[in-house]
């Protein structure tokens, strides 16, 4: 972005991700934060990024609530004025298993990962358009490239998102807007702690680093870390009957 980013606002303000995200925007220049979480007061990265001098702002957002977004979104512009950027930073891993097996599990899935954002996005589509300028940020996965045997209820959820994201980046470009989706691999977070890493494993500061690069740079997509995008070239085009056999 060629203008100073001195606003944000965090949908899903206790994602790890976006609070390192968040801490390397304020070494640039941000000043005002709105955090939107399920619980404003569980809201433990409000304090620190208050003490590094930004103004922050807590509100209610349930990702599982479309009919709560358009009051979210209102609340947020509200507190900046004007959204510089929005990050979407909300999403489970769920248990896959059990989402295999159980539809109410696979919905409830579905639900925070691809029918909560698509609400939000459509809301915060037009309310950017409107502003006439500024960036919205996704968090997809690597796993949104193709569905594997071990996780495909949440590769399906990551895959939608990622195709929604794409596409309202290239309705909204010629707005003023810009749409920007987040590849990462494996990220150490407390969402994924005791889990197995897989290759090329990172943490949110070296994530939260490339989508700060990326909005400098005006990207529309942004892996992390970068070499997993070649890796994705070839496991896209694998056959299916390869494909199949990879187990994790």
């Amino acid at each position: 972005m060629n203008d100073p980013i001195q606003s944000a606002a965090v949908f899903g303000g206790n994602s790890d991700i976006a609070v390192a995200t968040v801490e390397a925007l304020a070494r640039e220049g941000l000043r005002r934060v709105v955090l939107a979480v399920r619980d404003p007061d569980r809201a433990p990265a409000a304090a620190s990024l208050r003490g590094r001098g930004l103004h922050v702002d807590v509100i209610r957002f349930d990702a599982d609530d479309p009919g709560e977004h358009e009051r979210a979104v209102a609340q947020t512009f509200d507190a900046l004025g004007t959204v510089d950027v929005a990050l979407l930073a909300f999403g489970v891993l769920g248990d896959q298993d059990a989402a295999k097996r159980d539809p109410r599990a696979a919905v409830a899935l579905a639900r925070t990962n691809f029918v909560g954002p698509v609400s939000l996005l459509t809301v915060l589509a037009e309310r950017m358009r409107a502003q006439g300028r500024g960036a919205i940020v996704v968090l997809s996965s690597i796993a949104a490239e193709r569905a594997r045997r071990a996780n495909y209820p949440y590769g399906a959820t990551k895959a939608g998102l990622d195709a929604f994201a794409q596409g309202l980046g290239d309705a909204l470009a010629t707005a003023g807007v810009r749409v920007m989706v987040v590849r990462p691999g494996f990220v150490h977070t407390k969402m994924t702690a005791g889990r197995r890493a897989a290759p090329l494993a990172t943490d949110a500061a070296t994530v939260a680093n490339d989508i700060v690069a990326g909005l400098a740079r005006d990207a529309h997509t942004v892996w992390s870390p970068r070499a997993l995008r070649w890796i994705w070239a070839a496991m896209r085009h694998l056959p299916r009957a390869v494909f199949r056999r990879i187990k994790r």
